[in-house]
């Protein structure tokens, strides 16, 4: 193993802390049927850097080749299962939609709603979101980002491996063209009130609904499997909404 940060870099370890921890990438048969069968057409082969969920930093996406137009691009960054980018694909067929997810399972059942709705404008790539949005999107290409309920990380010694961070929002507004939307949500909220004072602290960032102040339930959000079971348990679901300077 190696001892210090400058030999891990040399020898493929990533160093730097990761919002997601490795999770089994078992499909079941429908899933694996869909990854076999349509993959090749909505998952970007993206060369990689230090580990499998890594992007070569020298890659930038042509967003315009990827989709074979020039279209408003939303981004989803922890799509999970997909409930909510492919009815947002299927329901708004002028928009191009990028979901970003690390868990192989989660891609594959994405793959399958996706091929069997005959979706066009959707793709999906396996990687760390913030390497995604550090150096893969080209500046200004997003009109809308999402972060629909990333892992709360709720016991505080974990907070550090929380998404949303100011390093996090730097990203943002770096490839969110102006005017351009950052929707968020949880059912965690104590992390809906880091949520706001993250963003809300940006410059690049102003609150759509006022300082401080949260957002109605974004409609264009199908009602997830996900967020019925944080409903069931009693949590109140925030919305949040930003929009770039």
């Amino acid at each position: 193993m190696p001892e210090t940060l400058s030999e891990a870099r040399e020898q493929g370890f990533r160093t730097d802390i990761v919002s997601f921890v490795r999770r089994s990438g078992r499909l079941n048969a429908r899933q694996q049927r869909a990854w076999d069968d349509h993959a090749d057409q909505f998952v970007l082969d993206v060369p990689r850097a230090v580990a499998r969920t890594s992007v070569d930093p020298a890659h930038v996406l042509d967003v315009a080749a990827t989709f074979g137009r020039t279209a408003p691009l939303v981004v989803e960054v922890g799509s999970g299962l997909g409930e909510a980018v492919v009815n947002a694909a299927e329901s708004t067929p002028g928009r191009d939609f990028l979901a970003v997810e690390v868990y192989t399972p989660g891609l594959a059942q994405t793959v399958l709603r996706a091929a069997q709705r005959g979706l066009t404008n959707l793709r999906l790539v396996q990687a760390n979101a913030a390497e995604v949005l550090t150096t893969t999107l080209p500046e200004g290409s997003v009109d809308e980002l999402w972060i629909f309920f990333p892992d709360p990380w709720h016991k505080a010694r974990h907070h550090k491996r929380r998404l949303v961070t100011p390093e996090l929002a730097r990203l943002a507004a770096r490839v969110v063209r102006p005017g351009g939307t950052w929707r968020l949500a949880t059912d965690w909220a104590e992390y809906a009130d880091q949520m706001l004072e993250v963003v809300g602290a940006d410059p690049s960032f102003e609150n759509v609904h006022g300082v401080g102040a949260v957002a109605p339930r974004f409609e264009g959000r199908v009602l997830t499997s996900f967020e019925n079971k944080g409903r069931a348990a009693g949590r109140v679901i925030t919305d949040l909404e930003f929009r770039r300077v």
